[in-house]
């Protein structure tokens, strides 16, 4: 409609109409209104669509945001971060980022999702300092969320909040939230840890791993839980190929052959299948000398599991 009776009509009859729309006594009608937020923004007409929004429009988001309805929170959590890029710099800092950060504390989980999933098109438009200095307090409080798909989504977010932030400032706040999954109790979040860990070598480079991660992850080989012995070699497997040749068969392959002595068959089994995965990063000589002998006597264990897996690794990287 807006496209079709152009700007005269939507500023007097549409723009009324959407207003009465998002104050609607029906929660699934000013959900559904709430969710075209930013489409009927970015239709206004330009000369005076600022003017529109900040009189018009935004009173009535600032009510939807601590709306009764989950839905209808929800639904404004998903677009409100995309009137960032219609509002510009000053109205963000003043008007939306308040907003922004209420949601961020809302108990709905779902709400807080939405925004952190859409942070991207806020940092665009005022730049990380402002975004980190008002929202990480609320991030660091998400990552230590009771709910672990909470905890999940900002995994997910953290290698594009870690290349907006830059390194210094990565481990300066956030490191020890992304070590610190590798042992939640929820296992995908530890798998989630895990990957996230991949692709931040792959954006700080081998040598900050080195230095930062490597050491912290082969700390955990130690630990009394199995499960978090398990991590190790979880994230060795996903590490192996982008820390390259040198770190893998200098530092990571020593705790992995040394795991091979473990008590629990699992951690055993897994050190099989971590020799198989990390295999092809090493060099033949350390393949022949250190991984074969090694795989040879898993190969003998006394455990079905175990042995299984060693005779696999054992005929995928062709050492019999």
């Amino acid at each position: 409609l807006q496209k079709a009776v152009g700007p005269e009509i939507t500023k007097n009859d549409l723009v009324p109409a959407f207003q009465n729309l998002l104050k609607d006594c029906e929660a699934e009608v000013r959900a559904a209104a709430a969710n075209k937020v930013k489409e009927f923004c970015e239709n206004l007409p330009e000369d005076n669509r600022e003017q529109i929004i900040m009189s018009h429009i935004l009173p009535c988001v600032k009510e939807l945001v601590s709306d009764t309805n989950q839905h209808v929170k929800s639904a404004l959590a998903s677009v409100i971060m995309g009137l960032s890029t219609i509002l510009g710099k000053d109205n963000t800092i003043e008007h939306l980022l308040p907003l922004f950060l209420t949601q961020l504390k809302d108990e709905c989980p779902e709400v807080r999702l939405n925004i952190i999933s859409n942070l991207d098109c806020v940092n665009e438009v005022i730049g990380i300092r402002q975004l980190s200095q008002s929202l990480l307090p609320a991030i660091v409080e998400l990552a230590e969320d009771a709910k672990w798909r909470v905890r999940l989504a900002i995994i997910e977010y953290m290698p594009l909040l870690a290349g907006q932030l830059g390194v210094e400032f990565f481990d300066e706040k956030l490191n020890t939230l992304c070590m610190a999954w590798l042992i939640d109790h929820v296992y995908a979040i530890r798998e989630a840890a895990t990957s996230n860990l991949t692709k931040l070598v792959e954006k700080f480079g081998a040598e900050w791993a080195q230095n930062t991660i490597v050491p912290k992850v082969l700390g955990m080989a130690n630990d009394p839980n199995y499960l978090h012995r398990m991590t190790t070699l979880f994230c060795i497997n996903a590490l192996s190929e982008a820390c390259g040749q040198e770190i893998t068969t200098k530092q990571m392959l020593p705790v992995v052959l040394k795991m091979s002595n473990d008590q629990v068959a699992n951690v055993r089994f897994n050190v099989a299948k971590s020799l198989q995965k990390i295999g092809p990063v090493l060099d033949s000589n350390a393949l022949q000398t250190e991984v074969k002998p090694v795989l040879e006597k898993l190969a003998s264990d006394s455990d079905m599991d175990v042995k299984y897996f060693a005779q696999e690794a054992i005929s995928v990287l062709a050492l019999a």
